[in-house]
């Protein structure tokens, strides 16, 4: 099970940090994603780390602002979002691949229930 938090209503310009916290089972040794939903669009992948941290992913809409981690020690994967600006509002998902220890594009097979991120302009 995978437990997304942190989300919440911020000013553009603010900060916001999601974490999701794996219970039942580790997936320390699996890829890890960010994906986020806004009404009326496709879910997007925002950001995708390998089981190590050491390769990441993503999206360029985000690049530079911000910044996926993770510490397998506690389970939990971390979506640190800076310069936050009204179309980052959607609905974040975490999401495991437990097939593979790279990150992925596709292939997320476990999901969490999303945490919703709002961005006021």
């Amino acid at each position: 099970q995978l437990v997304e938090s942190g989300g919440g209503l911020v000013q553009a310009g603010g900060s916001l940090r999601l974490s999701c916290a794996a219970s039942g089972r580790a997936f320390n040794n699996n890829a890890m994603g960010w994906f986020r939903q806004a009404p009326g669009k496709e879910r997007e992948l925002v950001s995708a780390i390998s089981w190590s941290g050491r390769s990441t992913h993503y999206a360029n809409s985000v690049k530079g602002r911000f910044t996926i981690s993770r510490d397998n020690t506690k389970n939990t994967v971390y979506l640190q979002m800076n310069s936050l600006k009204p179309e980052d509002t959607a609905n974040y998902y975490c999401a495991a691949n437990s097939r593979s220890p790279t990150y992925t594009f596709d292939h997320y097979d476990y999901w969490g229930q999303g945490t919703q991120v709002t961005v006021s302009s």
